[in-house]
């Protein structure tokens, strides 16, 4: 909104932009594609979710294949004998060669593995751990996008309020410098308005890379430069949270706030992680099957070239944990206390919700009252100021009185626009706070524009 100091007071109009420009679903649209933050967290949600086949692979069919070649050369001067694969015996003469193959394939299958179950069900809570943050990431870019680019509007607006204080000063400094050449003001009075002008020009230069900066800070989000923004509506609703009660807020928190249930998640795959540190104790079982085939090829005997017969092996393998050193019972203790620590970042994680849930349902509840009392606030520094000038043109007040109505003016003008987005802000932040906020809160914002 543009609030408009007295025609007196300015010497440029604060009329609202036109009505074109960028929104705020396109800054949105633009922070989906562009966002680091966002990307980095969708690429750690895929890394993570890899974590649930590999779990599972251990529980599934293991093949493997070997083929082997060993080749000896020369051997004894007079000859001698080698030992072929199947233990036969064979004469060789000096500097000949013989060659052994072996092909072999060996399939596996585990049977009873209460550590691998155990892994693949934390996998799969560490899988859903990562979603929830994921969605986390997500819900804090509606926010971080909506905070930049209302901080933009808000930059906007404190360097146009401080144009128009600038302009305000150099008006009762030329009126009085005006005076002064007349003989109706003393010098103090110009050189105080002249210190006024002079200082609020600083002020108006440092708006302008507060500004700057929060452009920069918008596109940091969105990867592109903003252009020409919409503003909020003079006629923004000041309507209250739905339901109007902050427990039933803090009860959805539990249940939805997906940082909570990321951390809830967390404690669950502890959980299995115990059970596979536990199953260290019991007995495993896999079954398998291996074929293996054997050949030995000599250069000096003939008919000795080729593989003989294959050799098929099918059985079960019972392992019996019995004793390693300790190493089982410390991952089993590990594993409790790395679910204890996860417990209570859960707890303080629900704790932070429905803190910050009251925190914003009472920002919201009382920020029409606020918003409210701003506006009204700026309506009387605006009569003041007109009593004030009027005074001091007769004489009757001094110009220290205008300064300081000017200051006030200005600074509830500040105040009033910085309430208003973060009005608006406040209740993006409650829906952040229960888990509920999404895409359907930002154009409802956007509507606000124009």
């Amino acid at each position: 909104m543009r609030l408009k100091l007295l025609p007196l007071l300015l010497c440029m109009g604060l009329a609202p932009l036109p009505s074109h420009g960028e929104d705020l679903m396109d800054s949105f649209r633009q922070a989906i594609a562009n966002d680091p933050v966002l990307a980095n967290s969708d690429a750690t949600r895929l890394a993570v979710a890899e974590g649930v086949p590999q779990a599972r692979s251990a529980l599934l069919p293991q093949v493997n294949g070997t083929l082997s070649l060993v080749q000896a050369h020369g051997g004894p001067a007079n000859g001698g004998t080698t030992i072929d694969s199947n233990g036969n015996i064979l004469p060789t003469s000096g500097g000949n060669a013989s060659r052994d193959r072996n092909l072999s394939g060996q399939l596996s299958q585990s049977i009873f593995n209460l550590s691998s179950i155990a892994d693949l069900r934390a996998a799969h809570s560490i899988d859903d751990a990562q979603q929830e943050t994921y969605q986390a990431a997500l819900q804090n870019l509606y926010v971080r996008v909506t905070q930049a680019y209302f901080n933009v509007l808000n930059a906007e607006d404190q360097l146009d309020i401080n144009k128009a204080y600038e302009d305000g000063y150099k008006q009762e400094f030329d009126q009085t410098s005006a005076r002064f050449k007349n003989g109706l003001a003393m010098s103090a009075d110009m050189n105080q308005a002249q210190a006024f002008y002079q200082f609020i020009k600083t002020q108006r230069i440092a708006s302008q890379d507060q500004l700057k900066d929060a452009r920069r800070a918008l596109e940091q989000i969105t990867g592109k430069p903003c252009g020409t923004l919409k503003r909020l509506r003079d006629d923004m609703p000041l309507s209250l949270p739905m339901p109007n009660d902050p427990k039933a807020w803090a009860d959805l928190a539990e249940g939805t706030n997906p940082t909570v249930l990321s951390a809830r998640y967390t404690v669950k795959a502890d959980e299995h992680k115990i059970t596979a540190a536990r199953a260290g104790h019991l007995p495993n079982l896999s079954a398998g099957v291996t074929y293996s085939k054997d050949g030995n090829w000599q250069d000096h005997v003939a008919g000795t070239g080729a593989y003989q017969r294959g050799t098929t092996t099918v059985g079960l393998t019972l392992t019996i944990p019995v004793f390693s050193g300790g190493y089982t019972q410390s991952q089993v203790r590990q594993a409790i206390y790395q679910r204890d620590a996860d417990s209570d970042t859960l707890e303080g994680q629900r704790r932070q919700a429905i803190r910050d849930v009251y925190n914003y349902f009472n920002q919201v509840v009382d920020g029409v009252e606020a918003l409210k009392a701003a506006q009204d606030s700026v309506g009387a520094a605006e009569k003041s100021l007109t009593s004030f000038k009027a005074g001091y043109e007769i004489g009757t007040q001094p110009l220290y009185a205008v300064v300081q109505a000017i200051e006030i003016l200005a600074e509830s003008r500040s105040t009033y626009a910085q309430q208003r987005y973060q009005f608006v802000l406040n209740k993006l932040l409650l829906k952040q706070s229960a888990g509920t906020i999404n895409v359907h809160d930002l154009e409802d914002v956007n509507g606000l524009l124009q």
